[in-house]
């Protein structure tokens, strides 16, 4: 009895126990898995070309979390294959990116059974947008207003406009461009930075603009009122000129070439090429300009019935060469690296006469041979984190610029000077490091700060074989004395800059703001050294100071089609090279061009306010600005104490002054057939300056007689453009542009209105209109001329001319488009061999 209770017993636990084991396990397999027991999976597949159904090799593959951070991610294989291991469990997203294709993003779970996903076959489309950005060129130029600037994308119109970037600069709104000096202005000011691909040159501006080819340009960005991000030079803001750079894939390529003609012919043309396969995008470009040109005037003195007759004659020819390579290493890291080689060589002769009334006719002949290189060297590092937005980039840039100019001076007629000849030789170097960190705190918050420090260094050393006036003589004649030889001059000049900024921007429903703040310390440090047989004279300047720039944006959106926009930022305007230069930049008999090494930097304090209105068939840009400018910059004309029949021309600080205006463009495409831009632009300045008169005639006048004058002016400038386009064909367009400014009144002279038509024709041809011929015909009531008339330091009327009413032929190719050319090559090289042969 008592061994069957026990084995009744013992089968009752081992029930109790297998059932207690199941019940556990039960609720083992209904509790959620514990971090330690997720499970990593995998996502594969192969990404295809939709068009040409073939395999898509070094594709990047980014898997992000749910909240848009990147996990990890790769690169397709040479079949097109990727295989991303390691990816947490859970809900991800896949994302396909692929430069010049549609970016496909796929929603996957890692896990409920599924850890090791195949995507199968996803097949890319072409994104035609991207592609025509990089490698077409749009028949006709767009303007488009962004948050901070102006974007003027280039067109075939504008390319045919001139031969150089200095031709298409007039046909910009609010920038003109003296074709006396090469001067260019923004807003009615010359106080203006200008930078190629966001770097500024050693070139000088004039000298810049005419060697840059029409044909490189991509883009041109007019930003009126940069934030604290930007450099904060350049009183009326910063014009960048962006060059051609493809990234398409596989070889492509454009040619252009140009031929421009009045008096002499002038030359241009630029050939664009690059290689981009998996890793690697190689891309090069070389332009050109060669060309004679003919530029004429006449000065009339109303004081003593002179006449200066001017007659100038230049042969330029410039080559720019570009060449970079980006090297993507992965997702997150790309290095990339170019140089720009801008060669010139340029040699002019000029003819000034002087003729006074009942004497002979005086001469002035030169001849001033000039060529200079300036080399850039650039490399940029770019680190994406794995927040979506975050990246730090850092970027060396060093830019060299070595000039030799020699100039003979021959005169007849003349007691003073003898003939003679001027050496100048040039160095300067610039050394810019950024540092810039963006991070995207929230999908509507953006913090941005950085570093720059830029170091610049220039050693002019000038000789003449001429004679000056001896200044330590008091007017004692003809004794031998009151002459001594040129002095030999050497002008050092270093300016150190280093910079911190930050800015903060914010999205809010229908508003966005973005503030921020700059702070520079400036070093700047030069020597005048003049030597004279044993006798050294130097003349040192020192300038170290400390500023700080703050900027405020502020956007209100309150519908697609409208946005309103102000700003304010503070800027600042150093003076430039040949501001500061005592070398002589320039003589005629008459009036002679010097540097100021006194001057003195000048603050802007800028306010402004756009509105963008979007139309069902263009866009309405308005905007008004305010301008408070402190210790302005200007050009002071002075009497020559040791003759006071001649005039100094040169640079001094001024009052206060004050500038606002009002700018109005628009694009609009009223028919299929028939689209337009057009702009205008009305600025009103105050300016007070500095100016000498003589209170008697000038043939008795002496040094005493001379006199100083507060003088003032105030000016009111518009200028309107409009360019209308008309598809005749598909293939065929026709163009007319027209331009007019207004009078301007300065402290100088007063110029008289200006304007010109222009009119052209485009035809497209060849398969996918990869080729074009152009005509333009520029000027073509030849009414393009600068006349002014003045009062200051003489009476006096003139004008200027040069070749405006001329005609321009151009073609464009553009070729390539294989774009998987390196991977096809044993393909090509099969049909090769049973063809019979063949180039490509």
């Amino acid at each position: 009895m008592t061994d069957l209770m026990a084995l009744t017993i013992n089968q009752k636990m081992k029930k109790i126990i297998l059932l207690c084991a199941f019940m556990f396990s039960i609720i083992m397999n209904a509790q959620p898995p514990s971090q330690t027991d997720l499970r990593d999976g995998s996502v594969s597949g192969r990404v295809m070309d939709a068009s040409l159904n073939e395999p898509l090799p070094y594709v990047n593959v980014i898997i992000k979390s749910s909240s848009n951070e990147t996990i990890t991610g790769g690169i397709t294989k040479d079949d097109g294959t990727f295989e991303i291991k390691k990816i947490p469990e859970g809900k991800v997203t896949v994302s396909i990116q692929y430069i010049g294709f549609k970016t496909i993003s796929k929603a996957i779970e890692i896990g409920n059974k599924s850890y090791d996903i195949n995507l199968g076959d996803i097949l890319l489309e072409e994104d035609v947008a991207s592609l025509d950005e990089v490698t077409v060129v749009a028949e006709v130029s767009t303007i488009q207003q962004k948050v901070d600037r102006k974007v003027i994308t280039i067109g075939k119109d504008l390319t045919t406009a001139g031969a150089s970037a200095s031709d298409i600069m007039n046909n910009l709104p609010s920038v003109n461009v003296d074709q006396q000096t090469g001067n260019i202005s923004l807003r009615g000011n010359e106080n203006v930075r200008v930078m190629v691909d966001g770097k500024l040159s050693n070139v000088p501006v004039a000298q810049l603009l005419k060697q840059i080819p029409s044909s490189s340009i991509k883009q041109i960005e007019l930003i009126t009122n940069p934030s604290a991000k930007y450099n904060p030079e350049g009183m009326s803001g910063i014009i960048n000129i962006i060059l051609h750079k493809n990234t398409n894939i596989g070889f492509n390529g454009n040619v252009n070439l140009g031929l421009t003609k009045e008096i002499y012919a002038k030359f241009n043309g630029s050939v664009d090429v690059n290689y981009r396969n998996g890793k690697f995008n190689l891309y090069g470009n070389y332009g050109n300009n060669t060309g004679k040109y003919d530029n004429f005037g006449t000065i009339e003195r109303l004081d003593d019935n002179s006449v200066q007759g001017f007659n100038f004659f230049n042969n330029n020819k410039s080559h720019l060469y570009k060449v970079g390579l980006d090297f993507y290493m992965n997702d997150n890291n790309t290095i990339s690296f170019f140089t720009n080689q801008n060669i010139y060589d340029g040699k002019a002769t000029g003819l000034t006469t002087v003729e006074y009334v009942d004497e002979p006719l005086q001469y002035q002949l030169f001849d001033n041979v000039a060529d200079n290189i300036s080399s850039q060297y650039n490399a940029v590092y770019n680190h994406k984190f794995k927040k979506e937005g975050e990246k730090l980039d850092v970027e060396v840039d060093y830019n060299v610029f070595e000039q030799n100019e020699d100039s003979n001076f021959s005169f007849v007629n003349f007691s003073f000077p003898p003939n003679y000849q001027d050496f100048v030789d040039t160095e300067r170097d610039q050394t810019t490091i950024n540092v810039d960190y963006v991070n995207p705190l929230s999908e509507k918050a953006k913090l941005e700060f950085g570093g720059e420090a830029r170091l610049f260094d220039t050693k002019i050393d000038y000789s003449s074989t001429g004679l000056s006036v001896n200044e330590n003589q008091d007017n004692i004649p003809n004794n031998g004395d009151e002459y001594i030889p040129t002095p030999q001059t050497d002008f050092d000049y270093k300016r150190d800059i280093y910079s911190l900024y930050a800015t903060y921007g914010k999205t809010f429903e229908k508003w966005s703001y973005q503030v921020g703040l700059r702070a520079e310390s400036v070093m700047e440090d030069a020597n005048a050294v003049r030597t004279l047989e044993n006798s050294t004279d130097i003349v040192p300047f020192e300038n170290d100071y400390f500023q700080v720039y703050p900027s405020v944006f502020v956007t209100y959106n309150p519908s697609e089609k409208n946005s309103y926009q102000v700003s304010y930022s503070r800027r600042v305007d150093r003076p430039g090279l040949q501001q500061v230069n005592p070398i002589r930049e320039w003589s005629t008999p008459l009036i002679s061009s010097f540097g100021n090494t006194e001057l003195q930097p000048q603050f802007t304090n800028s306010m402004e306010a756009n509105y963008t209105r979007k139309l069902e068939k263009g866009s309405i840009t308005a905007g008004v600005f305010y301008r408070i400018v402190e210790d302005e910059i200007n050009r002071a004309v002075f009497i020559d104490r040791l003759d006071v029949n001649k005039n100094i021309l040169t640079y001094d600080n001024f009052d206060n002054t004050t500038a606002f205006g009002l700018e109005l463009s628009g694009n609009m495409r009223p028919t299929k057939w028939w689209n337009f831009n057009a702009s205008f632009d009305l600025y009103s300045r105050k300016q007070k300056g500095i100016a000498e008169v003589l209170t008697v005639p000038t043939e008795v006048a002496t040094a005493d007689d001379i006199i100083r004058q507060t003088v003032e002016a105030d000016n009111v400038v518009y200028n309107f453009r409009m360019f209308n386009n008309f598809s005749v064909t598909k293939k065929l367009n026709l163009s007319i542009f027209g331009m007019y400014r207004g009078r301007e009144e300065g402290l100088q002279f007063n110029r008289k209105p200006m304007f010109m038509v222009n009119t052209g024709l485009r035809y497209s041809f060849m398969e996918d209109q990869r080729a074009t011929f152009s005509f333009n015909y520029s000027d073509i009531f030849n009414t393009m001329k600068f006349e002014f008339e003045g009062d200051r330091p003489t009476p006096q009327v003139g004008q200027f001319n040069w070749e405006s009413n001329a005609w321009n032929i151009g073609f464009s190719y553009r070729f390539g488009g294989n774009k998987y050319r390196a991977l096809q090559r044993k393909n090509r090289d099969d049909n090769e061999a049973s063809g019979g042969g063949g180039f490509m």
